[in-house]
């Protein structure tokens, strides 16, 4: 599956964004999506994770309360509706395609990936 990511910008602290990461292809129910973000000078890290048909969903700690991962499988499209944005959620944040049916933090797991999008969030 090919992944673009877009939805990315510029907000002050305490806004909001929407990020979308739409597929080809027509297998996109069959797979586990994520949304992972690198940080300048760190490692990608796993921000959220949904199951195939959207009803189960885990996120990290970091991120818990304030962003919310979705997704239409209609539309192959997932989400990741971020609120009460702070300055160290400033990063390139990625979605990510995992096939099978269980659940992964580990970004080495995840098969495919969609190209980046930044989010900068100042004080």
């Amino acid at each position: 599956v090919q992944l673009q990511a877009y939805g990315g910008g510029s907000v002050q602290a305490g806004g909001s964004l929407r990020l979308s990461c739409v597929a080809s292809g027509r297998t996109f129910s069959r797979n586990i999506m994520g949304w992972f973000r690198q940080a300048p000078g760190k490692e990608r890290e796993f921000v959220a994770t949904i199951d195939r048909n959207g009803g189960t969903t885990y996120h990290a700690d970091s991120v818990k309360g304030r962003f919310t991962i979705s997704r239409d499988n209609a539309k192959n499209t997932v989400y990741l509706q971020m609120n009460s944005l702070k300055p160290e959620d400033t990063a390139v944040y990625y979605c990510a395609a995992r096939s099978g049916v269980l659940f992964s933090t580990n970004l080495r797991s995840y098969d495919s990936w969609g190209q980046g999008t930044l989010v900068t969030v100042s004080s």
